[in-house]
Order: structure tokens, then C-alpha cells, then sequence
């Protein structure tokens, strides 16, 4: 049996061209998916539970995809709801859904699927690192669901699924998989499609189409023009892989070392040949927690011979400071310098030797608390703005961008866990609520 679903956009508040999903539902697709969230931004949304992405933002849209839904008669689904799929982000989407539902006079079965993790469940698992970080069992913490969970949600009967984190794969693979699909093919169509018309070459477009069959799956870009080529489906095997060619999933890892990926016409591609090969079932954790309080301090360096010499100008800056600092504040902080325009991406491991015409010098103090932080950026001041490269110069004088020159950025949010979770039942470590919206 084929299965068409119809992607939007990579992930609710990115955007999508409106006529792209247009002519996506009237392919007639079974469900409509879409992404929610990402680790991409770091640690701070998941750490505050909040959603990176503008509420207005996704709302609109989201009522765009409320009305294709009521059109087609399917499912829509999204996983790791606002950014981080944390629970209290599921509720926010579920605010934003029963308000469209009263604007649009839907009666709606909506199913939320739920994420958190409690210390004691994490504390009593047998818990594998990924990447050999210890885990602090503290702050928030998520486990990425994969397709049983969102299955089950389905399995409910509901018209909308709102399901906390999820693996970006699993959210695309689970329905295929229920009616019957390749499961190879399930899950590297899921990976294909994750990031939308990412999988094109018109990627800010947003909507793709994959049909998902007992061999293979098809997929299509929905914008005019747009194309999927060989190179352009199999490219985004990369995307946030370290392997081009295994994908892990919880309960199992994906194979496409023998996919075959065939052009059926200037806009479709086919693949076949991928394999899920099954495991035991883990998933993955996430977690996030308050690191300190932050301060930073932007100054402007225009002297050719200030800009040359940067680098060696802030290393005797930092030299003179911490003294200072240790003296007449103390405490725990941490300092860093980033020159912008210089080497402020990469670091040590730029390679770039042009020395361009101004560079900013960017403060960054990370203390226990946001008065320590604020206190040390006030003291580091007058030295961005006066200090002279060497004792026997004039003092110069840098511009500060904006006044007061620093600002408090409050709360700093690290990641505590990467780590995999072992389950002997997929939903032991979830939650699934399901209810009826009847605002007809």
C-alpha cells in the first residue's frame, strides 16, 4: 500500500510558500508531518522550556496546516513541539491549536504525547554515554521518542498529534511503517524528508511530498521549478550525521550503504535499497541546566595598527585583568575575548590571514550570579575603551557601539546528558493524554 505524506517546511516557524502547499494538498496526501524542534540553538530552550521560534509565527502557519488537514480529512502530526519538546512546550501547542480550533470552528481529537523525564527514572537506568560526557542528573531532561510512540498517539484516533521530543525521522516514518511500508525505506525517506524542501533545490520553499511503498519511496518538491535530483536527496544523508551512511534510531539503526537513488523525471527522485537493520531499544536523552549568569561587552577597533595586532593586545589585557578581578571581585567567573571579523567562528582553527579593517572585541563573563558577571564587565570598561598596546604609547581611544556598553544576558544554559536509555517497553518512559476540542 502507498502511503503519501506531505511535509511543509523543516521545522513550524521556519516558513513555507503558501502555493507550494497548495499544490501539496492537492496530491491528496494520508498525513501531513512536521518538525518542531532542534538542538541546534543550544542549550537555553530546552533549559527554560521555551520555543525559539515567534508563538505569531507559528501560529500562522500552523493554522495553514489546520486548514489542509480539515480539507484532506488526515492526520497532522508534530513532533518535539516548540523547539525543545519539552512538556510544558506540548501545552503551549496545545494553547495554539484549541485557539485556532475556536477561530475556525473545528471539532478537533487531538493526542499529546509527553517527554520529560523524571531524576528517579533516569537515575534507576543503566544509562550509555555517547561521546564519554558524565551525566548530570539535574535541570531538564527529554527523551527523543521514535515511532511506537507516535504510532500509539495515532492509534488513538486523533485528527492532530502533539508530541513532545521526538527524533526528527521517526515523526516522517511511523505512519508509513503502520500501513505497511519498506521499513528501510520508511526510515530513510524519514531522514530525506526531515528538513523539508532542504531535499531540493529549492530549499526555503519548504514542502516536499514522499510516497513511501513496499520497496522504495518517491519524493517530490512542491514549488514551482523545483527539483530533486540524485545528488540533492542524497547529500542530506549528511545533515546532522557523523556517518553518511548509518542513522541510529531508537530500537535500531538505518543502512543505506546499498541505496540506490534513481531519477524518475527532471523533479522526482526514487530510492530503494535501504535497510533497517533492529536492536535493542534505547532512547536517546537530552537534558539542559543553569551553568551561571552572563555578561557581555562590545567594543569597536578601527587603528590599522590596534586591528594588526589584536590578538597580542587582548592576550596582555587578559593578563593585566585577572588580577584585578581576583582582587576586588573574586568568585567563580570565567572571561573570554572574541574578536569579531578575526577569528571569532572558528578560533584556532581559522585559516584565513587577511587582516580586515576593523574588528570588534566581544566580552563575555559568565559568573555565579548576573551582579558578579555585570560587575566584572563594568570593571573590564575602561580597558576596552583606553588600554594601549605598550607602556610607552599614547592611549587610545575604541568605540563602544552601544551605552551602557555591557549587557546582561541572564541565565546560561549547558547541555548535561548525551546519552542513550535503555526501555523494555517503548512507552515506559512516555506519557500519551488524548481529548476532544469541540468548538464547532
Amino acid at each position: 500500500m502507498q502511503t503519501r505524506v506531505l511535509i511543509p517546511t523543516g521545522a513550524l516557524g521556519l516558513g513555507f510558500s503558501q502555493e507550494a502547499l497548495a499544490r501539496g494538498v492537492g496530491m491528496a496526501p494520508d498525513i501531513i508531518c512536521v518538525d518542531g524542534g532542534s538542538t541546534d540553538s543550544g542549550p537555553y530552550y530546552l533549559g527554560t522550556a521555551t520555543s525559539k521560534y515567534s508563538r505569531a509565527v507559528c501560529k500562522a502557519e500552523w493554522r495553514a496546516l489546520m486548514l489542509a488537514r480539515a480539507e484532506l480529512g488526515v492526520p497532522l502530526v508534530i513532533g518535539s513541539c516548540g523547539t525543545c519538546g519539552a512538556d510544558a512546550m506540548v501545552d503551549w501547542m496545545m494553547q495554539i491549536t484549541t485557539e485556532l480550533a475556536v477561530e475556525l470552528g473545528q471539532q478537533l481529537k487531538v493526542a499529546r504525547l509527553y517527554s520529560d523525564q523524571p531524576v528517579e527514572r533516569v537515575k534507576a537506568a543503566r544509562l550509555r554515554a555517547l561521546g564519554g560526557l558524565k551525566p548530570e542528573l539535574r535541570g531538564n531532561i527529554v527523551a527523543l521518542a521514535g515511532v511506537e510512540q507516535m504510532q500509539a498517539a495515532l492509534a488513538t484516533g486523533a485528527d492532530i498529534v502533539l508530541a513532545g521530543r521526538m527524533t526528527d525521522t521517526a515523526v516522517i516514518a511511523a505512519y508509513p511503517l503502520l500501513r505497511g511500508a519498506h521499513a528501510g525505506a520508511a526510515w530513510h525517506g524519514g531522514k530525506i524528508g526531515e528538513c523539508g524542501a532542504q531535499c531540493s533545490t529549492n530549499p526555503t520553499s519548504g514542502v516536499v511530498v514522499i510516497d513511501f511503498d513496499e520497496r522504495g519511496f518517491e519524493v517530490q518538491p512542491m514549488a514551482r521549478g523545483a527539483r530533486c535530483t540524485p545528488y540533492t536527496v542524497s547529500a542530506h544523508m549528511l545533515y546532522e550525521n557523523a556517518d553518511p551512511f548509518i542513522l541510529h534510531e531508537p530500537g535500531g539503526y538505518l543502512d543505506v550503504r546499498a541505496a540506490k537513488y534513481m531519477p524518475l523525471d527532471e523533479r522526482r527522485v526514487r530510492v530503494e535499497g535501504a535497510k533497517w537493520v533492529k536492536a535493542d531499544y534505547t532512547v536517546k536523552l537530552e537534558g539542559a541546566a543553569l551553568k551561571g549568569y552572563q555578561s557581555i561587552i562590545l567594543a569597536l577597533l578601527r587603528d590599522p595598527y590596534y586591528v594588526k595586532n589584536a590578538k597580542i593586545w587582548l592576550e596582555k589585557m587578559h593578563r593585566v585583568l585577572r588580577p584585578l578581578i581576583d582582587a576586588q571581585i573574586g568568585g567563580d567567573y570565567a572571561l573570554e575575548f572574541r574578536l569579531i571579523g578575526l577569528d571569532a567562528t572558528l578560533g584556532a582553527l581559522e585559516t584565513g590571514s587577511a587582516t580586515p579593517n576593523e574588528a570588534g572585541v566581544m566580552g563575555v563573563v559568565t559568573a555565579d550570579t548576573q551582579a558578579a558577571a555585570s560587575e566584572i564587565a563594568k570593571l573590564i570598561n575602561p580597558f576596552l575603551l583606553h588600554f594601549p598596546l605598550s607602556d610607552s604609547e599614547a592611549v587610545p581611544t575604541f568605540a563602544f557601539p552601544f551605552s551602557p556598553a555591557h549587557t546582561d544576558r541572564g541565565p546560561l544554559y549547558e547541555f548535561t546528558l548525551n546519552h542513550v536509555m535503555p526501555l523494555n517497553d517503548p512507552m515506559a518512559a512516555f506519557r500519551l493524554e488524548s481529548g476532544v476540542i469541540d468548538a464547532a
